[in-house]
């Protein structure tokens, strides 16, 4: 007996259309089995109160940044104006709540405990800023070199610190000076890039100075609540030395790693 080529063809036609049938009924009842899991899951009973208050708990990058990416709530409430402030130098008023044209500005309005979320892009002039509060600065971008603060020529230093403070994923840049000055409080920067400007006066400028005294000796265990500045993976670049200090604190816990174009350094400056 021999077999039909047509008969073959249209055979093996039908198995291929109901295996495309059978893919995609199996695709669309794992989107909705997926779809309806996150809907009913019971973090999602909570008002949005109750999830604003567990987001706030969370560290500004990355987890709160992935928080925003599951779904619409939840980007709404994590990018909500009570968790973190924005600056974006594109706003020219002050009509969106919480967005802000310069980082002065966005200081001036922060609370105790804000973190600030400085948009990536263009270049941020920034020149003796004091903070007097515990606050977190934040760079928007990807990397570092992604969001630059310059400090123009002249000034003492881009940001000056009179509280306990983090800076994290961001470019300080100055020409004269110092990039940061240190007064007071515990000053925490992790992956940050400081950078003196090269010049005939280099030896005038320094990225990081602290002036911190300890009015006390601190006992070993109390230590954590003391002044001083803690560096953790930053590239620091430039100036006459890394850390110049006038108070009474030292360089303590030198580490540093030889990238294939620069260095990273983790070091802290503390009260011995």
């Amino acid at each position: 007996m021999e077999l039909d080529p047509h008969m073959v063809q249209n055979q093996s036609d039908t198995s291929l259309m109901e295996e495309g049938n059978w893919k995609r009924c199996s695709r669309k009842r794992a989107s909705s089995s997926s779809s309806s899991s996150s809907s009913c899951s019971p973090i999602n009973n909570l008002d949005d109160g109750c999830l604003m208050h567990i987001f706030s708990f969370l560290p500004p990058i990355p987890d709160r940044f992935n928080t925003a990416l599951v779904c619409h709530r939840w980007n709404y409430l994590a990018c909500h104006p009570r968790l973190w402030l924005r600056v974006d130098r594109s706003v020219k008023e002050l009509s969106e709540p919480g967005v802000f044209p310069s980082i002065e500005t966005a200081v001036a309005a922060s609370r105790p405990g804000d973190t600030i979320l400085i948009a990536a892009g263009g270049v941020h002039c920034v020149s003796n800023i004091q903070i007097k509060k515990p606050i977190c600065l934040v760079g928007a971008g990807e990397l570092p070199d992604d969001t630059t603060l310059i400090c123009s020529r002249g000034a003492d230093s881009a940001l000056e610190f009179l509280s306990t403070c983090k800076l994290a994923n961001l470019t300080v840049k100055a020409e004269l000076g110092c990039c940061l000055l240190h007064r007071k409080g515990r000053l925490t920067i992790d992956g940050c890039i400081l950078q003196c400007e090269t010049n005939p006066l280099d030896y005038l400028s320094c990225p990081i100075v602290s002036t911190a005294n300890s009015t006390e000796v601190l006992p070993l265990q109390e230590k954590s609540n003391g002044d001083g500045v803690f560096v953790s993976q930053t590239r620091i670049e430039g100036g006459a030395k890394a850390v110049l200090t006038s108070g009474d604190l030292s360089l303590q816990r030198v580490r540093v790693i030889y990238a294939r174009t620069s260095l990273l350094f983790w070091f802290d400056v503390e009260q011995m």
